[in-house]
């Protein structure tokens, strides 16, 4: 008969293995031992896809998580203040001071941020989130040296690095790219950067080396004409392109590959708008704040951010970037306002990318009749991830407005800029919630649409 000892090891060691299946299928990914993350309130977890959280430590024993970037215009929650609103504990964005709960992610802005269960067990922190998260070697190193319950998740995350980061590549990119080099200098060899891929890994080391004040100075530097384009992808006019609808496999694929050439041309317009109008004066004499190169630099890391997630999902469905032909017609546009700044603040980053907030709906719901569910993932996080560069757009548009001497009444002169740059009327319909969420009311656009 077996001892009391033994059948309690053997119910021990059955209770670890159904733990360990349930931790899998939920998504509880261990991050380390609590003390790593006592020593400050706010910590950045970085991820495969881009898709950051921000741990947040509470003394004496309290943890929670929330995606990194605040819905409203992309600040970094990771840099926020931790505040009692209404009765309620709130990280509080550094940008504009939207708040969020810490519990639910809900703002008294009515914006809602996406908030992740965090537990702590035996020491360890883990989380439920669906992105794989990333740690720092020290945190690896807890992790495979405390054997926990979830070990194989740990060792997962721990032999994960995104390839902008891995230790290997992050020397290359600095030597060849960033050593004392100004922004505007990074901006224009991005732009001559003709590989897809590496135009990515260059703008996500971009966004973290400027985070991290690598990067001080602004500089000038004049763009190129057009940004470099790989010399395998066929390049035909936008009206030659067949877009699909969704509705088979190659169709989505057609969709999808759109969208990542979109993302590509964009991750380009975000560099193009900081070289080319780094040194503007404004009206009443000023120049553009840090935080206007911020914006974007923010803004380009999301656009790379998104190409990869496309690239990536082709990739799962049996295809590639550059499998089907591409146009520049994003870039056409920008080429009519490179004289002004408050024109490509109206056309491309008002117009264009608020039409992609305007198509967003009817793209994901085709998706989802085909059960598409990764692809409409996909969709989802870029969708949120553009109504902040609408609001971005709206941002300094009338910023650059209030410093005109006179100020300029912003609302006309966005009119008067569209009819001067913009091929045609805005066509309805229009998606009303993401264009208010993203601060742009009826006011800007109804009065564009052809009577």
């Amino acid at each position: 008969m077996a001892s009391a000892a033994a059948l309690d090891e053997d119910y021990e060691r059955s209770l670890v293995d159904e733990l360990r299946d349930v931790v899998v299928k939920c998504r509880w990914q261990c991050l380390g031992h609590k003390q790593e993350f006592q020593e400050k309130t706010c910590t950045r977890i970085f991820s495969i896809d881009g898709e950051d959280v921000v741990l947040v430590y509470l003394p004496p024993d309290r943890f929670y998580a929330m995606d990194v970037t605040c819905p409203h215009a992309g600040g970094p929650l990771d840099m926020g203040d931790i505040e009692e609103i209404g009765g309620h504990t709130c990280l509080v964005c550094p940008w504009h001071d939207y708040n969020f709960r810490l519990d639910n992610g809900e703002s008294t802005s009515g914006l809602q941020q996406a908030v992740h269960a965090v537990i702590v067990v035996d020491e360890l922190v883990y989380i439920n989130c669906r992105a794989e998260l990333i740690t720092s070697a020290e945190t690896s190193n807890s992790l495979k040296d405390s054997q926990p319950p979830a070990t194989d998740i740990g060792s997962s995350i721990k032999d994960s690095q995104p390839p902008a980061m891995q230790d290997d590549e992050a020397v290359q990119v600095g030597e060849t790219h960033f050593d004392g080099a100004s922004l505007c200098e990074v901006a224009v060899r991005i732009l001559n950067e003709s590989s897809a891929k590496e135009k990515v890994i260059f703008t996500r080391e971009t966004h973290q080396r400027w985070k991290g004040g690598d990067i001080i100075d602004i500089g000038s530097c004049k763009p190129p004409p057009m940004p470099c384009r790989d010399k395998s992808l066929n390049i035909l006019q936008p009206g030659k392109i067949k877009r699909g609808k969704g509705g088979t496999l190659a169709s989505r694929i057609a969709v999808l590959h759109s969208l990542a050439n979109i993302e590509q041309w964009a991750i380009d317009l975000a560099w193009d708008i900081i070289a080319r109008f780094s040194d503007v004066v404004l009206g009443d004499g000023s120049k553009l704040p840090q935080e206007f190169f911020t914006d974007f630099i923010q803004v380009a890391d999301d656009e790379a951010k998104h190409f990869s997630l496309l690239e990536r999902r082709l990739e799962s469905l049996g295809s590639n970037f550059g499998a089907l032909p591409v146009h520049n017609g994003l870039w056409q546009s920008a080429e009519e306002t490179n004289d002004s700044l408050l024109g490509r603040l109206a056309v491309v980053h008002m117009v264009h990318e608020a039409r992609g907030l305007d198509v967003h709906p009817k793209t994901q719901e085709r998706f989802r009749r085909q059960s598409d569910a990764e692809s409409v993932e996909v969709l989802d996080t870029i969708y949120k991830d553009e109504i902040t560069h609408v609001a971005a757009g709206l941002k300094w548009f009338t910023y650059v407005c209030r410093h005109n001497s006179p100020p300029i009444d912003c609302i006309p002169k966005f009119h008067e800029l569209v009819r001067a740059h913009f091929r045609g009327h805005l066509k309805p319909p229009f998606n009303e919630v993401g264009r208010e969420t993203a601060g742009m009311s009826k006011e800007w656009y109804l009065p564009l649409v052809k009577s």
